[in-house]
């Protein structure tokens, strides 16, 4: 009986290829192509980076947890123990936090508008790492001032969904963490690091390396928010005192706790650098 002759499947149609270990240099060349080839069609060439926890939440939400766990407390009364008050006192922290959601919306809002008052194309769009928390206060800030947001995606086994505040076309999901990092900072004008937690102090130290090593050459304005939070987490001076890093490197970053210190320092800096010659 004659063998029913079948075609043989191209090697750039071979999904089993594709996803197994020889193909990885072509994924990874992917994630660098097609965001690149997106930005290019949506016309977006500098970013405002925003980084920070995505398990923050909205000051509402976190108020609500803050009354359940008190309410749970008021009816235990006395007989209340040690896992209620650790839950009440992580609940207080969480509406501490929420207050840092609130102002990343506002930074992100003024941001947006004061970039489209500019009369450019898309100059200064606000990115974030596209999940919940930190994240979805940057985009919702961004789309609120009817501006794009760029969301960087990431897969992981939690709390990574894409929030809704994305524009759709600028919605990205990252495999590989190294790739998301390089278009984190390649187009990147100035950043903000709100409160977070490894991911955020991975991003920001990456960051801070690069600067430092003049990886990244150009002039990059680079806010820590929130020093009630920060100085309880990072200690520079004592790195200055050990010797680790140089006093210089501490100009590397801007501390901000308002608002309006934050966007007038933005604002100031991007006229500067990149708007006073233009």
């Amino acid at each position: 009986m004659e063998k029913k002759h079948t075609e043989p499947v191209k090697a750039y149609k071979n999904q089993e290829f594709l996803n197994g270990p020889y193909a990885r240099t072509l994924r990874i060349l992917s994630e660098y192509l097609e965001p690149m080839e997106r930005f290019k069609e949506q016309k977006i060439y500098d970013t405002i980076v925003f980084y920070g926890s995505a398990r923050t939440r909205n000051l509402e939400d976190a108020k609500k947890i803050l009354a359940s766990v008190e309410e749970k407390i008021g009816k235990a009364g006395s007989e209340s123990g040690q896992s209620l008050q650790e839950e009440l006192e992580f609940a207080k922290n969480q509406v501490f936090l929420s207050h840092y959601y609130e102002d990343a919306v506002e930074l992100a809002r003024r941001m947006t508008e004061w970039s489209k008052s500019l009369n450019s194309i898309y100059r200064f769009v606000i990115c974030s790492g596209g999940g919940p928390g930190m994240m979805e206060a940057a985009n919702k800030g961004a789309i609120e001032a009817k501006g794009k947001s760029i969301g960087l995606n990431i897969s992981l086994p939690f709390e990574q969904d894409s929030n809704h505040y994305i524009t759709p076309e600028l919605n990205f999901d990252f495999h590989y963490f190294f790739m998301r990092k390089f278009w984190f900072v390649y187009l990147a004008k100035g950043l903000v690091i709100f409160p977070g937690g490894f991911g955020t102090l991975d991003e920001l130290f990456e960051l801070l390396t690069l600067v430092q090593t003049r990886k990244v050459t150009r002039r990059l304005p680079i806010i820590i928010y929130g020093s009630e939070y920060w100085n309880q987490i990072i200690n520079f001076d004592n790195m200055v005192k050990f010797g680790v890093i140089s006093k210089e490197d501490r100009d590397l970053v801007r501390y901000c706790d308002t608002v309006d210190e934050a966007f007038n320092y933005l604002k100031d800096e991007l006229t500067e650098i990149y708007l006073a010659n233009e």
